[in-house]
């Protein structure tokens, strides 16, 4: 038996072994892992705390980890199957919310250890649900997604709550984007000025849901009032896409008006935003990208090529207004991410990649072909160079190939810089690549021995560097000496595949957390340095390390100081071990040299690098009384804020200097209208369009571009002072300008040769058509949403003698750097996406010929996917428009044509006539206008040449069931109506009636007259004649009455240009015209110029004899030319037509054929086209001297405002004039007494002061009445009302229905109580229903409130939804039409074409060839018989 102390020494022996293998471990992490049944997602640490959670979102439940990813216990305070993701507060360790997947959710205070329930309204936004206050965490943004009908996406609600979710109140029921002001702790940081409850939002239009209508508003107190900020010279603007923090500044995007280009807004208290200028680069939608920024300035990448992806790199000033080019073709991808990351805690240091063959890849649109580099800056991007291992340079996989979490290269630990990639010329595939490290901040690289692509994290302040290979990894890899050298530690688990690896925040931890999977296994990975063999760092294993060195070693400046850390020394065999402590820089006072300098305010830098000012240069108030004096004002130059640098003795770089008065008086306003005159060799122009800059898009041109009779192209920047000859050795066959982009313009030649300018003729390009133009049909068409898309339609194997010749459609989506095939044998092909059509990107439709022969009948198809395959809708088919939201298509059916309409584009409905109309297939349909949510539609009655008129249709919201507006309205024989609507203002339209229709049916010529309406078509009424002639005397017919005294007005059908309209959309209630006063409308040549200012009501004459008309500057600029007759004399308002003044604008009489001026009419200079001699001139006319000072418009003090509120009256009510459509609109105008101009486009709707009650001008005649005499509405004799119990059959839930009144509502229409002359006050049960009815329409008290009230509410909302609906729309230019170009004087005349509420014409395509014609609005719908 052993004895005591020989058990003794055995267990002294076994306690040895123990320690031994004890401190054995300790060489290695300690490796422990959970396994997991689905994949463990959202992963994250709060901040300084070892406390992380994950998501099972399969199972739907939350794991909180307290020891940093040892153990994972499931979070009970949460139900099973609820959550989906959970969000941390960004800015407070304690907060996070956890979303469920419906109405419920949860938020914590203490970081996860307790949650409590709340709930919501409304699901959550699947994109950035919640938006957080950076100071106070019980404030939290709570966004909404509202599900669309139609519509791919609609605006979404958003919610607030002040006290945690214990209460959330509706913030903005239209919102596109909200955001705390104050949602970073930089924003407003030391201005007491910023509400701690101020919230900026994105919102929809006031009246629109168009995203060119959307607004940046901001609020005080959660919308109980807002505000909606000036952006720039003073106005407000809209076509606001996106917005976001970024450190101390708000950005904001808004998009121009045709064009893809966006203005950024720059704000660094939420109430003054200025615009970021970028010099001569442009923003473009989805092409810029706002990157990580510091305190001090916004860093942007602007991409250079949207098809090679690359970019250009711009750094701002301190409050982010003018923006300088750092490096050229930086390397981005189509997500808008850029290779670009500032290392993390120093400042100044940059590291992106470049593309070395950028001509290349731009050239060959090939992403795949990049040559990479990268390089680092150490300066904030004023210089680079490459990054260097050795003498070789390195190049590193970055943020467009990012495979882990987080940040790429750097972590808080200082200097401490790791990266994957190769040495070489150019960077290698991913698969290759290896890992490198640097330790002092990317200046100089070490290799490591850890090949393959890896992920790597930063631990102890950068003592342990961490990695793990990202496929069939073993082993995990550190390093404990800056990389210098590595050791290895087996995992439990062999063979994973790393998915993510991170550590807490601040990367002051010795543990890490890895998720891998293997197979259909998930494992989450906690890797423990604590417990290896290494004491605690003592002061002598710290270093001072200075961040920036020049190449001598020595510390360099920026924003005035030095930057050093106290770190470890790479050799020191220690860990800090003290966690969510970060290191912070100390800062070295430098004297300020000039790279401390920014330009001031109102300067920018120019080429040379000095500050020169923009606009005028600010004086102390009351100094400058004279041109003469001098001043003391800025040298241009700002200590940029921020800056800590040490003034030197002497003179500063910013110290006030002497300036003369006249930089800082704007010189006087000449009264003066200035005279530019311009012969060209050519005797006419053929056609000319203008490619008009909206204000929103950078540069200052006024673009026109004008083809000659002689093929010739002509191109002018400044509104035809000076113009210049393109493509001179080039035959230019047509002008296309782009539908939906005013950037873009196409040249056609008779080959296939197609010339282009992306930025409105400033640079011309071109590329090879797939096949000759085809004549007669539109060549190209353009898409809406993405301008580099195109069909073009060519003719293929037409040599003489060829049996095969056809036409052949194809695509482009690179700007015709490429085609594909579409279809043979089509006459008329059209990208059909249009904003809020759900799913109609790729939706093409097209008329092709039956069996390929174009002798055949044609079919309507369309297609989804290039026509990979494709759908009929119709045989046999005329053609077909698209107006506003409806499709509308005309096909034959038998000896008749029939009409059917679509929204969607995929679902008909046949549209329902009159029963008395029964159209022969010989007669037309002129679609005329959808602007006030229904269609127009002029039914050709008699079709005889020289005698032709037809009655206009108007359809209910969804354009299938129509009723009879007016009868016997003018067309001629190409198919133009007299119909016009007044843009700017809805419901009034004018038109010209056959006043004698028997007589002509018998072969009579026309006698017309005029007439108007003020509520869309419900009446009309002949127009009022002013009450004195031009010379103040009565007219020989006053007295005898409207019907034999009226004014009537030459219509569209006498117009040589359908751009000559009759209003305007900018000059709200103008209308000039050219007629006369008289029983009926008498000779065209016989006729006086006359306006009125009222909206049509009451008319004056403006001036004797015939007057071609423009309007400028809004309508605060009125100019009149005579018309075909010499002359070298205009005149011009500035008073709305109450007084004319006379100018000379040439020593000799000219013939003027035609005035012009911007599409948008915003314009302040005109161009008279006409000749001298047998030569073509232009003249350009200028009034900018008129006036040297913007108007005033202040939208919440209109008193101290240069405008007024108008509201339009209805001349035909008697209560409540003032209400049209149900509703008070108000409408800004300038006051006609004060000198200034409109400048920026103002929305010229201001408000809708109240909703009125329904009146009988709200409503019109339903289908199969008429209306009589007295302006009631009676059935059609011999037709029966539509069955009443057809809504019990529609609606398996209804319970009861109405009788049928003659009457329905204006689709337009707001109205609430009143005569509501829709609803039959008689209900009845639906059949099976009588006991739901008794009890939901008993006498009881109850019940009575809900039979007088819900018919009000169910109207109201009607009335609401269609308001906020109403796109706004006045002659907005959509549609196109068939036409074709007779050179005779050079006039485009179009064939077949027909106009409704016109903006201006676009452009009419052919040179002796049938083509297409732009029109606003109108569509002729014939068969071929038809054509003249």
């Amino acid at each position: 038996m052993p004895s005591r102390t020989s058990w003794f020494r055995v267990l002294l022996a076994a306690l040895s072994l123990v320690a031994t293998l004890v401190a054995a471990d300790k060489s290695e992490p300690d490796i422990k892992v959970k396994k997991f049944d689905h994949p463990p997602v959202n992963l994250f640490f709060f901040d300084d705390s070892e406390v992380a959670l994950i998501v099972d979102q399969q199972k739907g439940i939350v794991r909180r980890s307290t020891n940093a990813g040892e153990d994972w216990d499931v979070v009970d305070d949460i139900k099973k199957e609820h959550p989906y993701a959970v969000y941390p507060h960004p800015y407070n360790n304690q907060v996070a919310v956890a979303l469920g997947r419906r109405k419920t959710h949860w938020i914590t205070y203490n970081q996860g250890k307790d949650w409590r329930e709340f709930d919501t309204e409304d699901h959550p936004s699947p994109s950035d649900p919640l938006t957080f206050h950076a100071g106070d965490p019980k404030k939290v943004l709570f966004h909404t997604e509202r599900p669309c009908i139609i519509f791919d996406s609609c605006p979404g609600k958003t919610y607030y709550t002040t006290d945690g979710f214990e209460h959330l109140k509706l913030l903005h029921s239209q919102r596109r984007t909200c955001l705390w002001a104050k949602g970073t702790p930089d924003f407003g940081a030391g201005d007491d000025t910023v509400n701690d409850n101020t919230v900026v939002c994105i919102v929809a239009g006031r009246f629109s849901l168009d995203l060119k209508d959307y607004r940046l508003i901001t609020s005080d107190d959660f919308f109980k009032t807002e505000h909606e900020p000036a952006m720039s010279s003073g106005r407000t603007i809209t076509g606001f896409q996106n917005m976001a923090p970024v450190k101390g500044f708000i950005v904001a995007a808004a998009k121009a008006l045709l064009s893809r280009e966006l203005a950024l807004y720059v704000t660094r208290d939420a109430r003054t935003w200025h615009r970021a200028e970028f010099g001569s680069h442009k923003i473009e939608e989805d092409a810029y990208t706002v990157l990580e920024s510091t305190n001090y300035s916004i860093q942007v990448d602007v991409m250079s090529h949207r098809q090679g992806m690359t970019g250009a790199l711009f750094t701002s000033n301190s409050n982010g207004t003018y923006f300088t080019r750092n490096i050229e073709h930086t390397n981005r991808n189509r997500l808008g991410l850029v290779d670009f990351e500032k290392i993390q805690n120093i400042q100044g240091i940059v590291l992106v990649n470049t593309v070395e063959n950028w001509e290349e890849v731009e050239k060959r649109m090939s992403q795949g072909l990049k040559k990479i580099k990268s390089k680092i800056s150490f300066d904030d991007g004023r210089t680079f160079e490459a990054l260097k291992v050795g003498d070789e340079e390195l190049h590193l996989h970055s943020v467009t190939n990012q495979r882990n979490v987080g940040r790429i290269f750097s972590s808080p630990a200082p200097g401490i810089v790791m990266g994957v990639g190769n040495t070489g010329d150019f960077l290698d595939d991913y698969s290759k690549a290896s890992l490198f490290v640097s330790d002092d901040a990317g200046k100089t690289w070490k290799t490591t021995p850890l090949k393959g692509p890896q992920k790597w994290e930063f631990g102890d302040q950068g003592s342990i560097l961490f990695s793990v290979a990202e496929t069939n990894a073993d082993e995990v890899s550190y390093s404990i000496n800056h990389g210098r050298d590595w050791k290895t530690a087996k995992l439990p688990v062999t063979g994973v595949s790393a998915r993510e690896l991170t550590t807490i925040p601040d990367s002051t931890s010795l543990k890490f957390v890895l998720v891998a999977t293997k197979g259909e296994d998930f494992y989450v990975f906690s890797l423990d340095f604590d417990d290896l063999d290494k004491r605690k760092c003592g002061d002598d294993d710290f270093e001072k390390w200075y961040a920036r060195k020049d190449k001598d070693g020595k510390p360099t400046c920026i924003m005035g100081h030095k930057q050093s850390f106290k770190r470890r020394k790479p050799d020191a065999d220690c860990f800090i071990k003290t966690e969510f402590r970060e290191i912070l820089p100390e800062n070295e006072a430098c004297e300020c040299e000039d790279a401390d300098f920014e330009c001031d305010f109102d300067f920018v830098r120019s080429d040379d690098g000095k500050c020169e000012p923009v606009g005028r240069v600010p004086a102390p108030t009351g100094v400058c009384k004279n041109a003469d004096d001098k001043f003391k004002g800025s040298s241009g130059w700002r200590l940029i804020p921020g800056n800590d640098c040490k003034r030197k003795s002497g003179a500063q770089k910013d110290d006030l200097v002497e300036r003369p008065c006249s930089e800082a008086l704007s010189p006087p306003a000449s009264g003066k209208v200035s005279v530019q005159v311009h012969e060209f060799r050519e005797e006419q122009y053929a056609q000319f369009f203008y490619l008009e800059r909206d204000p929103k898009a950078s540069g200052h041109d006024e673009t026109i571009v004008m083809l000659s009779d002689q093929n010739k192209l002509y191109i002018t920047k400044d509104h035809g002072k000076s113009w210049k000859q393109v493509t001179k050795d080039e035959k230019i066959l047509a002008i296309y300008p782009h539908q939906f982009n005013q950037d873009y313009v196409y040249f056609i030649t008779p080959s296939r040769k197609v010339y282009y300018s992306e930025d409105r003729g400033e640079t011309i390009h071109s590329f090879e058509a797939p096949d000759i133009p085809a004549p007669g049909i539109s060549v190209i068409n353009f898409h809406e949403n993405n301008p580099d898309w195109l069909l073009w339609i060519g003719r293929k194997d037409c040599r003489p003698g060829s049996k095969d010749c056809h036409t052949l459609a194809h695509v482009s989506k690179k700007n015709g750097q490429d085609w594909d095939v579409l279809l043979r044998s089509v006459d008329k092909c059209q990208f059909m996406y249009r904003e809020g059509r759900s799913k109609s990107e790729q939706l093409i439709y097209c008329t092709q010929h039956q069996a390929d022969d174009h002798s055949k009948p044609k079919d309507l198809v369309y297609s989804e996917d290039w026509f990979d395959h494709k759908t009929q809708v119709f045989e046999d088919v005329v053609n077909f428009a698209t107006m506003s939201e409806f499709i509308v298509v005309a096909a034959k059916d038998k000896d008749f044509l029939k009409v059917d309409a679509s929204v969607d584009g995929r679902q008909f409905a046949p549209a329902a006539f009159p029963p008395n109309f029964q159209v022969e297939h010989q007669t037309a349909y002129t679609v005329l206008d959808s602007s006030t949510n229904a269609v127009f539609l002029h039914v050709t009655v008699n079709g005889e040449q020289d005698h032709e008129y037809g009655s206009i249709l108007k359809s209910n919201s969804n354009g299938t069931s129509y009723v009879l507006t007016l009868n016997n309205v003018n067309r001629n024989r190409r198919g133009y109506v007299d119909f016009e609507k007044m843009q700017g203002l809805e419901g009034v339209a004018i038109v010209n009636v056959v006043a004698n229709p028997k007589e002509v049916d018998n072969g009579a010529p026309k006698k017309l007259k005029t007439m108007i309406t003020h509520d869309d078509g419900s009446d009309w009424a002949y127009l009022s004649p002013p009450a004195k002639d031009f010379l103040g005397k009565s007219y020989p017919c006053a007295g005898k009455g409207l019907d034999k005294c009226a004014l009537h007005l030459h219509g569209y059908t006498e117009r040589t240009d359908p751009r000559d309209t009759y209003s305007s959309p900018s000059a709200v209630g103008l209308m000039l015209g050219v007629g006369n006063v008289g029983e009926h409308l008498g000779p065209a040549n016989e006729g006086d110029t006359f306006i009125t200012r009222d909206g049509g009501i009451t008319w004056i004459v403006a001036k004797n004899g015939i007057y071609m008309w423009e309007y400028g500057d809004q309508g605060a600029i009125v100019v009149l030319v005579k018309k075909n007759e010499p002359t070298n004399m205009a005149f011009y308002s500035v008073d709305e037509g109450d007084t004319w003044q006379e100018f000379q604008f040439s020593d000799t009489n000219m013939r003027i054929e035609k005035i012009s001026t911007v599409p948008s009419d915003n314009s302040r200079n005109f161009v008279l086209w006409g000749h001298l001699g047998s030569r073509l001139t232009t003249v350009n006319l200028d009034f900018t001297g008129l006036a040297d000072k913007p108007c005033k418009l202040d939208k919440e003090n209109l008193d101290d405002s240069d405008y007024w509120l108008w509201t339009p009256k209805h001349p035909l009510k008697k209560e409540e004039s003032d209400c049209l459509f149900g509703h008070q609109a108000q409408y800004y105008r300038k006051r006609t007494d004060r000198v200034c101009f409109n400048g920026p486009p103002i929305d010229r709707l201001h408000d809708i002061g109240r909703n009125c009650s329904c009146t009988r001008q709200d409503f019109e005649c339903d289908y199969n009445f008429e209306r009589q005499p007295d302006g009631t509405c009676r059935l059609v004799p011999g037709l029966q009302p539509a069955d009443p119990m057809q809504v019990c059959r529609d609606d398996p839930s209804a319970f009861e229905y109405h009788d049928v009144t003659p009457y329905r509502r204006i689709p337009i229409s707001t109205c609430t109580g009143g005569r509501e002359m829709d609803f039959a006050s008689q209900t009845h049960p639906c059949p099976g229903k009588e006991d739901e009815y008794v009890r939901k329409r008993g006498p009881s008290g109850f019940a009575l409130f809900f039979a007088i009230v819900l018919p009000i509410a169910a109207a109201s909302g009607v009335g609401y939804w269609v308001w906020r609906n109403w796109d706004g729309k006045f002659g907005r230019i959509r549609e196109n039409c068939w036409g074709r170009i007779v050179m005779r004087r050079c006039r485009c005349v179009h064939i077949g074409c027909c106009v409704g509420a016109f903006w201006r014409c676009r452009w009419c395509f052919g040179f002796f060839f049938w083509g297409l014609g732009w029109v606003e609005e109108g569509w002729l719908l014939l068969d071929e018989a038809e054509w003249p």
